[in-house]
């Protein structure tokens, strides 16, 4: 059976992805490249590949589901789900898929996914207060992963649903994760691989405590996402009250410790305003 990959472009590091291509070059990978740049993307497609190119921007979540509907449409049963800088292969890819299929005979599995090395911190993220539940060596079970390194079958993703596209970006992975589980779905993450990860463009301390530091148009979807989902009940209440709380923290730090304060602190105002009142979509 093949197995699928769906990669999300935006704007990418052509080399990068090129060598991600050349990685999965075989019969035994489907590829589907989604791009939400606004020019398409020269790369070196191999024949096992698929392109389609939106340059008006689809957003993360609608991008992911157009590649999964492509490639659950030519009977694969199962993809992985990767940004444009993941640093994934063919070994990473055989270890997950192994442990899902095991998953699948014991139990009903939304996903699985890596153990995330943070590229800033050079360590393996775990949670400070949600580690998990550790169902074996070398797996435990979750609340959440990231979409990077995701893996999802095509059962999972008819009783789950697809990506909620209205969210744009921010928040999208861990809202299915969390919409699978209150439909009886698990979700499931490997100790035995780990995959090198870089979330925002940069860390800064400040007071003793890491910020993440990205674009200032993400901030938007993050504060306008954190007050939509935490409306809803299946949402985990430690992460409606962590992100909430945070909130006025992380606008005085964007707003007069970053860089380009002043613009990140538009976005972050348009963001609650919207945010308020359920506005949904990309950023009009």
């Amino acid at each position: 059976m093949s197995i699928g990959i769906v990669v999300i472009l935006y704007n990418p590091d052509v080399e990068h992805v090129n060598h991600l291509i050349n990685e999965f070059a075989s019969d035994e990978w489907q590829i589907a490249i989604v791009d939400n740049s606004p020019h398409s993307t020269q790369l070196d497609l191999a024949s096992n590949c698929i392109y389609s190119h939106y340059p008006s921007n689809l957003g993360i979540a609608e991008a992911q589901n157009v590649g999964l509907r492509a490639l659950f449409s030519q009977s694969i049963g199962y993809c992985f789900l990767l940004d444009q800088d993941s640093s994934f292969s063919p070994t990473i890819a055989a270890s997950l898929y192994k442990q899902f299929i095991a998953l699948e005979k014991v139990s009903a599995v939304a996903a699985i996914g890596p153990s995330i090395h943070c590229q800033f911190s050079n360590t393996v993220q775990e949670g400070v207060i949600q580690k998990g539940k550790q169902i074996s060596l070398g797996l435990r079970e979750v609340k959440q992963i990231i979409a990077s390194g995701m893996l999802i079958s095509h059962q999972a993703f008819e009783k789950v649903g697809e990506k909620e596209s209205a969210l744009f970006i921010d928040g999208v992975d861990h809202e299915w994760c969390w919409r699978a589980k209150c439909k009886g779905l698990k979700v499931y993450q490997s100790q035995l691989v780990s995959m090198p990860h870089r979330q925002g463009d940069d860390r800064i301390k400040v007071l003793g405590i890491t910020f993440k530091q990205g674009a200032p148009v993400r901030l938007y979807y993050q504060l306008r996402n954190v007050l939509i989902l935490s409306r809803r009940r299946y949402v985990p209440i430690y992460w409606k009250c962590r992100h909430l709380f945070a909130i006025p923290l992380r606008y005085i730090v964007n707003r007069f410790v970053f860089e380009n304060g002043q613009e990140r602190g538009q976005f972050m105002r348009k963001g609650l305003r919207d945010g308020i009142r359920k506005t949904y979509g990309p950023l009009k």
